[in-house]
């Protein structure tokens, strides 16, 4: 039950330099500069010299249930397995409908999310999928939210594409009253995670909500906002403004904007990168007309963050905030996820030093990924 990480270059995610890591029942329970290996008897001890440490990653938005159809029942997406999910270096998951909330159902959501909790994830749903109204487990978002522990927020709600319900900004000023009632109630974050389509309007529904009442800028997350320039330039004001935006990983530099690009961008403009997350959209679809195909994958989301942590303009400590601490703190999982501390949950990420290939991963203190392959430990 006790492991001990030794002599890796730690990122917490702030650098913390060369550390030793003791992990107990799950939780980590001390990071010091040396600990000695003999400290209990039948302890595991892995030697990580020339390797980095670092939180396992959160992905906030990822089609656990499968995406597609949009083309058609054969194009239905599968279910996702956990060594997809593991492979990327994420540990939690956020399961989401997305477009299809008729063949699919939030009672299905969460009970693939419970299934890969079984298996050694820490999962988390959002209620609800494109429409409004919205799909629900109890028959309303704000009982969702009290009465369900896996529900954390409301989405993923379309605006600004043709396949949303096209909602009136008093249908979208409602549900978000109601997701922030059963945040409040709940004692959750109570976020609303929006889909932004490639609509002419973009973000304008959004900033006309925030202008028209007094719902907190902190509860809207907008995602693939990097999925055109003009939707980007939209979401780099928003985000000097101090709203949330989310980046979707493998965006091509065609017509949209990576994740390496826009970052560059953001830190330049002196974004404040704490309101800044990335996700995969994984296991989820986009439209043939988008020219794009089918089926986004959560390895993505590693790639695009081992991109820009090699890039000098952006770093590993920026890089790794936006996939750990940023997306805990913005769910309120934190400080149990997305951070080394004592008294965190054991999900840790080793990567090669030079490389930065994932090497294991660890979810609460269980080795679940090891050398390109699912460890069963």
């Amino acid at each position: 039950m006790l492991k001990l990480l030794k002599g890796a270059e730690c990122f917490a995610p702030a650098y913390l330099g060369k550390k030793d890591l003791l992990i107990s029942f799950g939780t980590i329970c001390l990071i010091e500069d040396s600990i000695p290996g003999n400290l209990v008897s039948g302890m595991e001890v892995f030697d990580l010299k020339g390797s980095i440490i670092c939180p396992a990653f959160i992905d906030q938005h990822v089609h656990i249930t499968g995406g597609g159809g949009e083309e058609g029942p054969a194009s239905r997406i599968p279910e996702i397995g956990l060594e997809d999910i593991v492979s990327a270096g994420v540990t939690t998951v956020v399961g989401i409908l997305g477009t299809d909330g008729i063949t699919r159902s939030v009672a299905g959501l969460m009970a693939k999310a419970m299934a890969l909790e079984a298996q050694g994830l820490t999962t988390y749903i959002y209620t609800g999928s494109y429409g409004i109204p919205t799909s629900t487990l109890t028959g309303k978002p704000e009982s969702d939210l009290v009465f369900v522990d896996k529900v954390i927020g409301v989405g993923e709600v379309a605006i600004a594409d043709y396949r949303s319900s096209h909602p009136s900004l008093e249908l979208i000023r409602a549900l978000a009253s109601q997701t922030r009632l059963g945040g409040m109630i709940g004692g959750k974050a109570g976020v609303m995670h929006i889909h932004v389509g490639d609509g002419r309007e973009g973000l304008d529904v959004l900033k006309r909500l925030l202008g028209e009442s007094d719902l907190p800028v902190e509860m809207f997350v907008p995602t693939h906002v990097n999925r055109n320039k003009r939707l980007f330039g939209q979401a780099l004001e928003y985000a000097v403004s101090g709203g949330n935006i989310d980046l979707t990983a493998g965006m091509s530099s065609g017509k949209g904007i990576s994740v390496r690009e826009a970052l560059a961008i953001l830190v330049s403009a002196g974004v404040d990168l704490k309101k800044v997350t990335v996700s995969s959209d994984g296991n989820g679809s986009v439209h043939a007309a988008e020219g794009n195909g089918l089926g986004g994958k959560v390895a993505a989301l590693a790639d695009d963050i081992r991109k820009c942590m090699l890039d000098g303009k952006i770093g590993p400590e920026i890089a790794i905030r936006t996939v750990t601490s940023n997306v805990a703190d913005v769910l309120k999982l934190s400080p149990g996820k997305g951070y080394l501390a004592p008294g965190s949950d054991a999900d840790i990420l080793v990567l090669d030093g030079s490389s930065l290939e994932i090497k294991k991963v660890f979810a609460r203190g269980r080795l679940l990924f090891e050398n390109g392959a699912a460890a069963r430990e």
